[in-house]
């Protein structure tokens, strides 16, 4: 580091991001990207938006905003678009978390980089002997509740109802749920995204990365209580305010007017989940259910750290995370099924 880096900042460690390398021929089952495409209408929209990319972007995002709005049955005053979700928490971060906040020990690694970034004091609360959060461990805790649903990497969900108990024993405090996977839930009662309007401390916050094919596009998006939503728009506009550029916003408002190819790969994503879950059970892996679009689990008789070792000698990558309590287990993204073949293949030759 240079003499004129900030004092203050001088001891922050840095999110560190699955690795990106440019192999040919790789299985990329480390970063919890889509293994297809966008939308089929997606890359004319993007074409068409470029022809103009001499003038500045919408600064409201208002098509966008308006086909979210309709998407999930909101107002457009409650729902507010970012440059990838990663920005809106930072976001409510700022906004929300002057007085604390609280987050589980094993969770999205930002969270405790953004709390140091921003000098907020954070409460880390450890997940129980089975990788849960207890949804008792944070009643009445008078700071800003921040919860991955399903959480990351473990892939448990809360139930709305917990979340919402959550919220109304922190009538002081915003909670915020981070449903970067929600998406992929088999269960019904995981997302709490049509009753966070009516709360006025409950936000939800999304992304397009996963479950409509746009890491690359990097868009998210957050929706509450109208003044929520201004608070983060306050924030936004204090800082970044043509945060969504226009190859982004045509890319996203194409990718929510093909409903049908959102749902088509939703669900083959499920369905490869619950495949090769069960192939690693039948090899005798420890296997967490998954709401997400990845598998927590852990190798019979070899440590996270050996297992993706010799899958990466192989061309496939995974994602291992050297922490205390899970260094056991590795994250395994669900790629196609093709993938997902070469992944179990791979994994017999480990073992045998």
């Amino acid at each position: 580091m240079s003499r004129f880096l900030s004092g203050r900042l001088q001891s922050l460690q840095a999110y560190v991001p699955g690795e990106q390398p440019k192999v040919s021929g790789l299985v990329k089952l480390n970063t919890n990207e889509s293994p297809f495409p966008p939308a089929p209408g997606v890359a004319e929209a993007v074409k068409n938006a470029a022809a103009r990319l001499q003038l500045y972007n919408d600064l409201k995002s208002e098509k966008l905003v308006r086909l979210l709005a309709d998407t999930y049955g909101v107002k457009e005053n409650q729902v507010a678009v970012s440059n990838g979700s990663d920005e809106m928490l930072a976001f409510a971060f700022q906004a929300f978390g002057g007085g604390g906040l609280a987050f589980p020990d094993i969770t999205y690694g930002f969270y405790s980089v953004w709390a140091n970034l921003f000098g907020l004091d954070a409460k880390i609360i450890p997940l129980n002997g089975r990788f849960e959060i207890n949804p008792s461990d944070y009643r009445k805790l008078d700071r800003c509740i921040v919860i991955a649903n399903p959480n990351a990497p473990t892939g448990k969900a809360l139930r709305r109802d917990d979340l919402m108990e959550i919220a109304e024993c922190n009538p002081d405090s915003v909670v915020i749920v981070d449903e970067a996977y929600a998406d992929f839930a088999s269960r019904p009662d995981v997302s709490a995204l049509g009753l966070a309007p009516q709360w006025e401390n409950v936000l939800v916050v999304r992304t397009f990365s996963k479950s409509r094919q746009l890491a690359g596009a990097r868009l998210g998006y957050a929706i509450g209580h109208e003044k929520l939503i201004e608070d983060l728009n306050r924030v936004r506009f204090s800082f970044h305010p043509y945060n969504v550029n226009a190859l982004t916003q045509a890319a996203g408002a194409a990718a929510l007017e093909d409903p049908e190819y959102f749902e088509k790969c939703r669900k083959a994503i499920m369905e490869n989940r619950e495949w090769t879950r069960a192939q690693l059970l039948s090899l005798g892996f420890r296997v967490m259910d998954s709401e997400a679009n990845f598998l927590f689990a852990s190798a019979p008789g070899l440590g996270g750290a050996e297992y993706q070792r010799r899958l990466r000698e192989r061309n496939i990558l995974i994602r291992y995370f050297d922490q205390p309590r899970i260094r056991d287990y590795v994250r395994i993204t669900i790629g196609s099924r093709e993938q997902m073949e070469k992944l179990i293949e791979a994994t017999k030759e480990i073992l045998a």
